[in-house]
């Protein structure tokens, strides 16, 4: 269930959000000491655009 702080997210954020993650546990596989930071800022980077056209798109 979504949170009311967190933006709404079209179709398209919610596919890139789900490869990422599913990157981020392939990579997790490896082991403990692999560097996820870049994937994690990539998720980050798409979550701040829905915030911020949500911000400019109030319903």
């Amino acid at each position: 269930m979504a949170s009311h702080d967190e933006p709404q997210l079209t179709a398209g954020e919610k596919v890139k959000i789900a490869g990422l993650t599913a990157r981020m546990c392939k990579r997790s596989i490896a082991g403990e000491n692999v560097h996820l930071a870049d994937l994690q800022r990539k998720v980050d980077r798409i979550l701040d655009g829905a915030a911020k056209r949500a911000e400019e798109n109030p319903r």
